[in-house]
């Protein structure tokens, strides 16, 4: 059970945009049910608009500026009514905070309106900590897990210490350290398609340190590095279940990633 407690209820709850992410919304969707169900227990008013896109992170890394700058517009128009945006995602996140305003850096018109929405947009864990100082309640879970930081969150948007700090109140759930859970885990988004033998051999390190923690759990903040870690565990044959951590903290943990069937 998730259980609000956050600013005084007779506060005016904010409206959050939840931009819910490509992979979320193709791949894992009970993850954008996790992230609204947090965000409604943490006292928001949130709403995932319809017509939301691609962020254009893929498109941004490869170079094709053009695309992604078309990609910013779409999404600006669709969350700048919000009063926050809020990602259950470090790397799109990140693009929308760190890289819009290069994106449309000639285009005067939109380049202010990618500044403002820059400085509402938040990734999940760090909006439920440091914005509405979110503490979940009622929660357990009998385990070990190990906590994979992806580089986009830790790097570009400085979050460490919020997930930890929201896990630690799940009864029962005792959390490893995960030795490098700041090196790369070889996803880097389009990277492990232009270099697969690269990308195997770091996310296979990865694995290997995962199950090192002797943890039964991973857990992390970014769908693509879990999916990535996800799949080189079960090629491993390991019995490391993986799940995002959002999961976890809305009482939604009952299935990891890859036993969706």
């Amino acid at each position: 059970m998730v259980e609000p407690n956050g600013p005084p209820q007779d506060a005016k709850p904010p409206r959050v945009g939840l931009f819910v992410t490509c992979l979320a919304d193709l791949i894992r969707p009970q993850l954008g049910f996790a992230a609204l169900k947090l965000l409604e227990a943490s006292g928001c008013v949130a709403e995932v608009p319809t017509k939301q896109v691609c962020c254009g992170q893929p498109a941004f890394n490869s170079g094709a500026t053009k695309a992604a700058a078309g990609l910013a517009r779409q999404l600006i128009r669709q969350f700048e009514r919000f009063d926050y945006v809020v990602v259950p995602s470090g790397s799109c996140a990140g693009t929308i905070k760190a890289h819009y305003a290069e994106a449309l850096a000639d285009d005067p018109k939109w380049l202010p309106r990618a500044e403002v929405l820059a400085a509402k947009t938040w990734e999940l864990m760090s909006f439920l900590v440091n914005v509405r100082n979110f503490r979940p309640s009622g929660l357990s879970l009998q385990g070990t897990a190990t906590y994979h930081d992806s580089c986009s969150g830790l790097r570009e948007l400085g979050i460490f210490k919020e997930p930890r700090a929201l896990l630690a109140a799940v009864e029962g759930l005792e959390l490893k350290p995960l030795p490098g859970n700041d090196v790369c885990c070889g996803f880097g988004g389009t990277f492990c398609v232009k270099y697969p033998d690269i990308s195997n051999a770091i996310v296979g390190e990865k694995a290997k340190a995962v199950e090192g923690t002797g943890a039964g759990l991973l857990l992390g903040g970014d769908l693509g590095c879990l999916m990535n870690i996800a799949g080189k565990l079960a090629r491993n044959g390991s019995t490391v279940r993986v799940m995002h951590a959002a999961e976890v903290l809305a009482g939604m943990g009952d299935r990891a990633i890859g036993e969706e069937d």
